[in-house]
């Protein structure tokens, strides 16, 4: 399969994956604020048990949904960081500049504006890294409105920006997110990952041997303290990128190729469903200008415009790197702000952030992740389709 087509078919399922979010998002907020709202809710609480003789894990179907089946969007994420950092567009340096400095602008801008309004109160300023995060499959499907107008390079560049972004997202995960550690379980996370390496090290092309220490390592590292989604990103760095034979599949490609349909059309849209009801009741305008939803609001939608599109006219400007192919400062500044879309992994780290449970902020954060994330969208497509011109012959 060429690179082009392989890059079509992307953009393709992430734009239809997009599509399914807003889906799920909305069907969530109308069901938790309406007549189904019991039935929502008993749906997230229904208890479900796994027991292997002494072992048991006994968590309400949200947990399952947040800790398991996220931990294979995690993985995902980790194929795909791993394929493009050996033979994609991470390999070289000269690459990575312009979406790199990007990215690390749209990190600290959002961080910086939410901490502002929120330092002042500990419980508040835990939810920090909540901004710092972009949706590719949402921005990518925003961009996939206007069709051929923009140029395949400034989708690359979302696209190479997005995954930095994701790998600065568990790196704060892993730091700033992890609990109690318990040592016993950590040793066996480490035995899990010695094996792993074991594996690779003496050629091992199946995959069944690794996704079988993968799940024994998702306990452990669930056991451990640090949160279980890590785990997905742990195996995914020892997934062979090489096949048995040169014209054969490597696992690696086989394994992401397999996850995709699975993450973008059914992992991702229930993860929606499940974390994006928020009840409106009660709600008014001091809800939104509450420092927690508005540190959030402004820092995805004007933290994300500002760092990303500043640090790429420094690195223009500074001769680092050359503006995408084909693409003007305005579509660049259309991008900036689509990167605002935080959505999932907003939501996630916000999941971690304010337990739903105990913590007060937990639905307040959603409501400016969901009105960030709106803005971004309406306001990133408009300033796409201002500045993006028809190619020629287009109709």
């Amino acid at each position: 399969m060429s690179v082009r087509l392989s890059l079509r078919k992307f953009f393709a399922m992430e734009a239809t994956g997009g599509l399914l979010l807003i889906i799920a998002a909305a069907v969530a907020l109308i069901a938790n604020n309406s007549f189904a709202s019991a039935w929502y809710q008993s749906f997230l609480d229904t208890p479900v048990w796994l027991r292997i003789g002494p072992l048991e894990l006994a968590k309400p179907l949200l947990l399952w949904i947040n800790d398991a089946l996220m931990a294979l969007f995690f993985l995902l994420i980790g194929l795909e960081v791993k394929r493009e950092m050996l033979q994609g567009h991470l390999a070289k340096p000269s690459q990575v500049i312009l979406p790199g400095a990007a990215a690390i602008g749209g990190m600290v801008v959002p961080a910086l504006i939410y901490w502002s309004l929120n330092h002042q109160e500990p419980a508040a300023a835990a939810g920090w890294a909540i901004p710092t995060a972009t949706d590719i499959a949402f921005a990518l499907g925003v961009l996939a409105l206007l069709g051929k107008r923009v140029p395949p390079s400034l989708k690359l560049f979302l696209m190479t920006l997005a995954i930095i972004d994701d790998l600065g997202a568990i790196v704060i995960i892993a730091l700033f997110y992890s609990g109690a550690l318990s040592g016993t379980a950590l040793m066996l996370a480490a035995g899990c990952l010695v094996a792993l390496f074991a594996l690779n090290r003496a050629n091992v092309r199946h995959l069944a041997p690794y996704l079988l220490i993968g799940i024994v390592l998702w306990v452990c590292v669930l056991k451990s303290g640090v949160h279980a989604t890590l785990a997905g990103v742990a195996l995914a760095m020892f997934i062979p990128l090489r096949g048995e034979k040169e014209d054969s599949e490597p696992p690696l490609l086989r394994l992401e190729h397999a996850l995709h349909p699975w993450v973008a059309y059914a992992i991702l849209p229930l993860f929606a469903f499940a974390n994006a009801g928020i009840s409106l009741k009660g709600m008014n305008l001091d809800s939104f200008t509450h420092p927690v939803p508005m540190g959030i609001t402004l820092g995805l939608l004007a933290g994300k415009a500002i760092g990303v599109f500043g640090l790429t006219w420094l690195a223009v400007k500074l001769r680092l790197a050359a503006l995408p192919t084909g693409a003007n400062w305005g579509q660049v500044l259309g991008v900036a702000v689509l990167c605002g879309i935080g959505f999932t992994m907003s939501i996630f780290v916000g999941s971690l952030a304010f337990d739903a449970a105990t913590s007060i902020y937990a639905g307040q954060d959603r409501m400016g992740i969901l009105t960030g994330s709106f803005l971004a969208a309406v306001g990133g497509y408009l300033i796409m389709a201002l500045t993006s011109r028809k190619p020629p012959g287009a109709s």
